[in-house]
């Protein structure tokens, strides 16, 4: 049998305890009631002995940094002091890795120790809104981009701050195993299964309460009818908008235009219906709004890199 996907952590004196602990419920936790073949889990320490995170709380790891030989998947969940380099040791461990092929992800100001490894360079990434700045300044071959949850380059996959940890790690869990698994685990987790919009929405001044309330209904709206033609126009109408209110109070509330939302939802859609229908092409494209299978096929080669069979073939549920 095929081993299982070793994701490892790495912990440092100082440990950003959150982002942590949702690298840990995200790929640690066993869940049996998926009936999928789940990750395996590793810690490894920068320092010897127990490592202090914040709050008060310590981690003893399960090894040093020979941990990271034998991972498919490292995750760097924050760094402790932007101010400090990390140690070689560990960018060294990370060139070697990148170099087998080891998938990298950072949560967070982990996407400095990345850069720190040159590994970003000539690659888009992300951090918390309140770094990005910084982390443009600091690495001029990054192409920063501050108003997003979270970026896949391949191999390398960077989130912004904090929570959007948790929607980067859902991503991994998605690509892995499916729509239908990653739905699950959100549903677990109480969270949604994709959060819409970027960073953009949390950085400036809060929009009204009314907007907020208007686009939340707006939005419930627009999952039941996926089905129909839905222009901005139709959105506006139906928000009691004008069009150019609505795509303002749209991008400044999802941190997106409205086109970009509806692509995105029509194709969590079609993944679920793939996974877990016989639906020919087409009926998947007119059930979601996207018309014809030639349509649904273009969204998934220029959004999911796939074709929608190459998808159904791999995360079909029907027959589990």
């Amino acid at each position: 049998m095929r081993r299982p996907h070793r994701v490892v952590a790495v912990a440092y004196d100082g440990l950003c305890t959150f982002e942590f602990g949702i690298v840990v419920e995200a790929f640690a936790l066993p869940r049996p009631e998926l009936n999928v073949p789940w990750y395996s889990f590793g810690v490894c320490s920068l320092e010897r002995g127990p490592v202090r995170a914040l709050g008060g709380v310590t981690v003893e790891a399960g090894g040093g940094l020979g941990l990271l030989r034998r991972a498919d998947t490292i995750v760097i969940p924050g760094w402790r002091n932007l101010g400090e380099p990390p140690p070689g040791p560990l960018l060294a461990a990370l060139r070697r890795a990148h170099t087998r092929g080891v998938r990298l992800v950072s949560i967070c100001s982990g996407a400095f120790v990345l850069a720190a490894a040159g590994l970003l360079d000539g690659r888009r990434a992300t951090t918390h809104w309140r770094y990005a700045s910084r982390l443009a300044a600091q690495y001029p071959r990054i192409t920063v981009e501050p108003d997003v949850l979270y970026i896949d380059e391949g191999r390398i996959l960077t989130s912004a701050g904090s929570a959007a940890g948790l929607d980067l790690c859902l991503h991994i869990i998605r690509q892995d195993h499916g729509a239908e698994i990653a739905n699950s685990v959100a549903k677990r987790l109480v969270v949604p299964p994709h959060r819409d919009g970027g960073q953009s929405q949390y950085i400036s001044t809060a929009i009204r309460a009314d907007s907020v309330d208007g686009l939340a209904r707006l939005i419930d709206w627009a999952h039941k009818h996926l089905h129909r033609t839905l222009t901005v126009a139709v959105l506006a109408r139906e928000a009691r908008m004008s069009t150019r209110t609505f795509a303002r109070r749209f991008r400044a509330g999802t941190g997106t235009t409205p086109h970009r939302w509806l692509v995105h939802q029509r194709l969590l859609a079609a993944q679920r219906r793939l996974e877990t229908t016989n639906d020919s092409l087409d009926r998947v494209a007119e059930a979601v709004g996207m018309d014809t299978a030639a349509t649904l096929r273009h969204h998934f080669r220029r959004r999911l890199d796939t074709t929608p069979m190459a998808y159904r073939k791999r995360f079909t549920t029907l027959a589990r």
